[in-house]
């Protein structure tokens, strides 16, 4: 099966900044053809669900949305709880880093990290 491609918004929404952050990374680090940012979530953390970001290549059952610049892939599982989503980059005082906000979730924990729905 080849992997569906999404307009950019329709699963997730990344804001400004953090497309920004993610083209950076990309030319950084030369991910190529074939590649793309992968959100997923696995079990885990304080609230029972993680979230998880990495560079990976294309597999065959992925949703795939494209971004100006790169793609973000998503497999089935996760696609469930990162539906909604919207993913931001930060920094200042309290930190840098890319942020999770999750509609869906009904329990965070105060790192941020890790959410139940």
């Amino acid at each position: 099966m080849s992997p569906a491609t999404t307009e950019a918004g329709s699963i997730v929404t990344l804001s400004e900044r953090a497309q920004r952050e993610v083209r950076s990374i990309f030319e950084r680090e030369g991910s190529g053809e074939g590649r793309g940012l992968r959100l997923s979530v696995v079990g885990g953390g304080c609230s029972g669900l993680s979230y998880e970001m990495d560079f990976s290549d294309v597999r065959p059952n992925d949703t795939r949305i494209e971004f100006d610049g790169f793609t973000v892939l998503l497999d089935p599982k996760s696609t469930i709880y990162l539906k909604g989503i919207t993913l931001d980059f930060q920094d200042g005082l309290q930190g840098k880093g890319f942020v999770f906000f999750n509609p869906n979730a009904t329990n965070t924990c105060g790192c941020g990290e890790s959410f139940s729905v």
